[in-house]
């Protein structure tokens, strides 16, 4: 295998993550293109300008290359960003062309990028994989009033019927591609996501609440995107019901303050709650500053109603913070109740309210559920996910020469 087509057309893996479209699958995508280039295979992920500043080519690592191509306008909403496939797959062939390059597989992120993937795997002729990181149908009965655009379950099925096969980060995920899309489960592959153990690591408490700017006594934390699906509401209304909250800081780190109407809504509901003054909305903070973020915070605080894997949960125990989440998707694989953190059964403020109150009220408790945190979060490293990612490619290419031969 010598050079590998990645597609992660509506989001870019070097964006700002915590903003609107950025997240976990960013992260994903940046953080095993550079372990594949560190092991020797050449990358090329392509995706969508989003900003007039964004260069052409940014060098992630020798021989791993984010490829940015025109596709609607920078500020084009996701969900109308199927409609600009096709001038994104005419800018794709025009670098192809011009570079001369050729590609061994395409791997698709997304249900966006699964639809460029399979247009692209036909006039290549290579195989395709796909990864959805969430699925419409998972999303839809996981919280009522959830909306999601009928194309696109329309999509994530022909997709799946098309792939030559699917990488999914849990079980869980593989049994809802195979009970809500009737795929085939001979073709998914189930290969856990990972953590950047060197950038996420413990730092002392008191350097790391410093450089946050964080007085409080205690502090509860959130990281990740804004929107109603992560359950934020529930944490917001969970910390009204703290004891002692007149000394405790909860951080909500994600968004874009101003232009965004799900922190406008939780905004507002704190003012509700009348718990404002406890509550600082920080909006995105760069990757390399999370780590005190996650050393400065008691406890991290996940309250999803749905989570394909959950990262963000991941790299929290990474830095030693005990974690309180929803028992949902891919928190369930690698959280061990009652060790690591809590997995809290119900959406509703009140169960969380009893597990802060054990953590917070229990230094001891917190530390001996950080240390092994910290200790699980070590055996699930990029590397690790990129040496089954790779093995999985190399035997999809051979089964795909194979089976030429055959013919």
């Amino acid at each position: 295998m010598c050079r590998l087509a990645i597609l992660s057309f509506h989001g870019c893996p070097v964006a700002r993550l915590g903003e609107k479209d950025t997240g976990g699958m960013n992260v994903y995508v940046l953080q095993l293109t550079r372990e594949f280039a560190r092991k020797g295979i050449e990358v090329d992920v392509f995706t969508r300008y989003h900003d007039p500043d964004d260069p052409k080519i940014v060098e992630l690592e020798d021989g791993a290359r984010v490829i940015h191509l025109k596709a609607g306008s920078y500020e084009a909403a996701k969900e109308d960003l199927f409609d600009y496939i096709p001038e994104f797959l005419s800018e794709l062939y025009s670098f192809q062309k011009a570079e001369g390059t050729t590609y061994d597989l395409v791997h698709s992120h997304y249900w966006l990028s699964g639809r460029v993937g399979m247009t692209l795997s036909r006039t290549w002729n290579i195989p395709h994989v796909a990864t959805f990181h969430t699925l419409a149908q998972t999303k839809l009965r996981a919280r009522v009033g959830e909306r999601e655009p009928a194309r696109r379950s329309e999509v994530e099925s022909l997709v799946m019927r098309d792939a030559d096969a699917i990488i999914v980060s849990t079980e869980e995920e593989k049994q809802d591609a195979v009970r809500l899309y009737d795929a085939h489960p001979q073709k998914i592959k189930v290969i856990p996501a990972g953590v950047n153990l060197d950038t996420f690591k413990p730092v002392n408490q008191s350097i790391a609440r410093q450089r946050v700017g964080i007085h409080e006594k205690q502090v509860i934390l959130y990281v990740g995107r804004i929107e109603p699906l992560k359950g934020i509401d529930v944490l917001l209304e969970a910390a009204a019901l703290l004891d002692g909250s007149d000394d405790i800081r909860v951080l909500i780190v994600g968004g874009s303050p101003g232009n965004d109407a799900e922190l406008d809504r939780l905004k507002a509901l704190t003012t509700e709650l009348g718990i404002e003054s406890m509550v600082t909305f920080t909006g995105a903070i760069k990757q390399n500053k999370l780590p005190d973020y996650y050393s400065a915070a008691d406890v991290f605080v996940l309250p999803s109603h749905s989570e394909s894997f959950g990262l963000a949960a991941l790299e929290a125990m990474a830095c030693g913070t005990p974690v309180v989440v929803s028992r949902v998707g891919g928190l369930k694989t690698f959280i061990d109740n009652g060790e690591t953190g809590y997995l809290v059964p119900w959406r509703c403020p009140e169960p969380f309210v009893q597990r802060l109150e054990m953590l917070l009220a229990n230094p001891l408790l917190r530390e001996a559920m950080g240390r092994a945190a910290r200790a699980k979060a070590l055996q699930m490293g990029w590397g690790h996910a990129a040496d089954r990612m790779l093995g999985f490619y190399s035997s999809l290419l051979r089964d795909t020469l194979e089976s030429a031969a055959g013919d």
